[in-house]
């Protein structure tokens, strides 16, 4: 029988945290610093998905739960599972952040549901967020996170990956540890899959550390405004499909489609880790 009380996390519904923050140059160029040749410039604006290192939640030590993220039950609902991934969302564009912009966003708690199935119970929290760039709505955006119980890494036998998709457009990335710190570091985020590996590993059940999911559609994200002329997609929905881990090269694709490209990270092995769509 399931332990989740999900009327209690529902009662999370409708909770707000806002956040306040200036997109300051320097911010600018570690973020270019850190993806390189993988990021998509303009000379006055501020890089695409930029704005996940803004304004990010800062707590003091004791305030953090032991998987390094803000103890749950503020903000965000107190789910009782130990994996929290960040499974996918939703970026609708409406103006470009500024260097130099003072962003404002409001965040909302807008579902939590449960769910069981042959992997164990899963809940899924939704999140709204509205982001503002001196004073004019810049991008709205839903946010889906997963909370799930921890499976080690032997159990079960994984099943063979699809044949790798046919792309038009390829790019290799090293999903290095520097790689992971950096974006971390950019983010302020401190889940402590991202760096470090005997947790991912004896904790939570990984075989290694896990490739953020924002770092990776910021990837597809930036690559569909390279290949689409230097537009910005009027709306971005990514979806994650398996965890990526570090140690190897992986790669960021994209295939032309009616409305604007579709794209996906893929691991060493061509089996997807992550899917998007771009329209323009």
């Amino acid at each position: 029988m399931s332990g989740i009380d999900i009327g209690h996390l529902r009662q999370w519904i409708g909770r707000e945290e806002r956040g306040r923050d200036v997109l300051t140059p320097s911010l600018v160029d570690r973020f270019r610093a850190t993806f390189g040749a993988s990021a998509f410039n303009l000379d006055h604006e501020a890089p695409l998905s930029i704005h996940w290192c803004l304004s990010p939640s800062a707590v003091e030590p004791d305030a953090l739960g032991p998987d390094g993220h803000p103890a749950r039950g503020a903000f965000l609902p107190p789910v009782p599972l130990p994996r929290r991934m960040w499974a996918g969302g939703t970026l609708d564009f409406r103006a470009p952040l500024a260097i130099g912009a003072e962003v404002v966003r409001v965040s909302r708690i807008a579902d939590v549901t449960h769910k069981s199935g042959r992997s164990g119970d899963l809940v899924f929290v939704t999140v709204e967020h509205v982001i503002e760039a001196d004073g004019r709505p810049a991008i709205l955006e839903l946010q889906d996170l997963v909370y799930r119980a921890a499976v080690p890494a032997t159990a079960g036998v994984l099943p063979a990956p699809p044949a790798p998709r046919r792309a038009e457009f390829s790019e290799a990335v090293e999903a290095t540890t520097t790689l992971l710190f950096r974006y971390s570091a950019l983010t302020f985020n401190g889940h402590r899959i991202h760096y470090d590996v005997e947790y991912a590993r004896q904790v939570e059940g990984y075989p290694g550390l896990v490739v953020h999911g924002p770092l990776q559609a910021t990837l597809m994200l930036h690559l569909a405004a390279r290949i689409s002329g230097g537009k910005t997609p009027r709306r971005f929905s990514y979806r994650g499909v398996s965890p990526l881990f570090h140690g190897a090269a992986f790669s960021v694709n994209a295939a032309k489609a009616e409305d604007g490209p579709d794209l996906w990270c893929a691991d060493s092995t061509g089996a997807p880790t992550m899917t998007a769509t771009a329209a323009f």
